[in-house]
C-alpha cells in the first residue's frame, strides 16, 4: 500500500492507538438514530452529547455504510448520541442541517460535495454555537464555512496519484466515470488525473443511483471506444458495474477505481480490479465525531486549522492479505 502523503500514514497511526484507548445503508432521506451502537466498551464520563451527521450519499452508496461505522465507534466511546441523515440532492441537504440546528445539537458533521447549496446552512450552524466538522468532500470551502478543520484525502491529489500510477502500467487512454453531476470532489478526482496521466482522459457521466443504466452507459462507451485499456471509477460500488460492463462489450480495460469495500477486495484478489484508492472513510467517521467530542470536552480541534489527510493510499491484490479481515467487518 503507498501512501501518497505523510499526513495519511501518520493519521492512520493515530488511528490504531485511539482504537486501542476504546474497547451502512447510504443515502436515506429519513433520520437513522443510532444511540449507544456500533461497538463495545465502557463510555467516557463526559456529559451525554448529541452529534449529527449529514452526507451527500446517493441511496446504496456502501462507503457510507463505513464511515457510519466509524462514526458509531467514536460514538460509543464518547458518550455520544449520534444522528444520521443523507441526502444526494444540495437543497435536501441543507435542509437536513438546519433540522438538526433547530434541534440544538451538540455538533453537526458534514460533507461539502455542493458547498454553495450548503454554505449558508453551515454558516448558520456555527453562527448558532454548534461546532461543524467537515468530512470527505469540499475540504477547501471548508474554512470559508466557519467548520473547525476538514477530515478527508485532497481530492485533486488523489487524482494526480491515478494518473501517475496508470503512466507506470503502460495505459494510454482511460474513462473516468463519474457518479453524480456537480459534485466538486468527483470532478475534482477526473481533473487530478487528466493533470498527470501522459495518455488521454475522457469523463463520463452516469446516474449513480441507476446502478442498472450506469452499467449499461459504460458498456456502451467501451463497446465505442476500443481503445479504451483502463477504466476509472470514482466510488468502489461502480467499480463491479464496469467489470460487468468490460464483459458485456468485449473489452480489454484495465478497471480501477477510489474507495475499498469487501466486493472491491475480492475481486482485487481476483485480479478483475488493477488497483483501488483508499481514503479510510472508516477514520473519518471515526475523527469526525471524535473530534467533535474532544472540542466540547477538551477544547481540542484537529489539525490545527489544517486539513487532516486520511488518504490517498494506492491498493493492490498484494495488500488483500492485509485488508481482508477488515473490508469483511465494515471497517475498510
Amino acid at each position: 500500500m503507498r501512501t501518497h502523503r505523510k499526513a495519511a500514514a501518520l493519521l492512520a497511526a493515530c488511528a490504531l492507538a485511539l482504537a486501542a484507548g476504546c474497547s451502512s445503508e447510504g443515502g436515506k432521506k429519513s433520520e437513522e438514530k443510532n444511540g449507544d451502537s456500533g461497538g463495545g466498551g465502557k463510555a467516557v464520563s463526559t456529559p451525554r452529547l448529541k452529534i449529527a451527521m449529514v452526507t451527500h450519499s446517493g441511496e446504496g452508496d456502501t462507503f457510507w455504510d463505513i464511515v457510519q461505522s466509524g462514526a458509531k465507534q467514536a460514538a460509543a466511546k464518547d458518550n455520544v448520541e449520534f444522528l444520521y441523515a443523507a441526502d444526494k440532492e444540495g437543497k435536501e441537504q441543507a435542509q437536513l442541517i438546519d433540522s438538526y440546528v433547530a434541534k440544538k445539537v451538540d455538533g453537526i458533521v458534514v460533507t461539502l460535495a455542493k458547498p454553495e447549496a450548503v454554505k449558508a446552512s453551515v454558516e448558520k450552524a456555527v453562527a448558532a454555537g454548534i461546532p461543524v466538522v467537515t468530512i470527505n468532500s469540499g475540504g477547501e470551502h471548508s474554512r470559508a464555512t466557519g467548520a473547525l478543520s476538514h477530515i478527508g484525502q485532497e481530492e485533486s491529489v488523489a487524482g494526480e496519484a491515478v494518473g501517475e500510477e496508470l503512466n507506470k502500467r503502460g495505459r494510454k487512454k482511460a474513462l473516468c466515470v463519474i457518479h453524480e453531476q456537480g459534485n466538486v470532489s468527483l470532478e475534482a478526482r477526473c481533473a487530478g488525473v487528466k493533470k498527470t496521466f501522459e495518455g488521454t482522459v475522457d469523463n463520463l457521466n452516469v446516474q449513480g443511483t441507476d446502478m442498472p443504466g450506469s452499467t449499461s452507459s459504460i458498456e456502451a462507451k467501451l463497446q465505442s471506444g476500443k481503445d479504451i485499456d483502463t477504466v476509472v471509477t470514482l466510488g468502489a460500488p461502480f467499480a463491479a458495474a464496469s467489470v460487468k460492463a468490460k464483459s458485456g462489450a468485449g473489452s480489454t480495460a484495465e478497471v480501477n477505481t477510489f474507495d475499498l469495500n469487501a466486493e472491491v477486495v475480492r475481486r482485487l484478489k481476483a485480479k478483475e480490479i488493477g488497483f483501488a484508492v483508499d481514503q479510510q472513510p472508516y477514520l473519518q467517521g471515526y475523527l469526525a465525531v471524535d473530534g467533535l467530542w474532544l472540542y466540547k470536552t477538551n477544547g481540542n480541534v484537529l489539525g490545527g486549522t489544517k486539513p487532516v489527510l486520511t488518504g490517498p493510499a494506492l491498493v493492490t491484490e498484494k495488500d488483500v492479505p492485509a485488508l481482508e479481515k477488515y473490508t469483511a467487518r465494515g471497517t475498510r
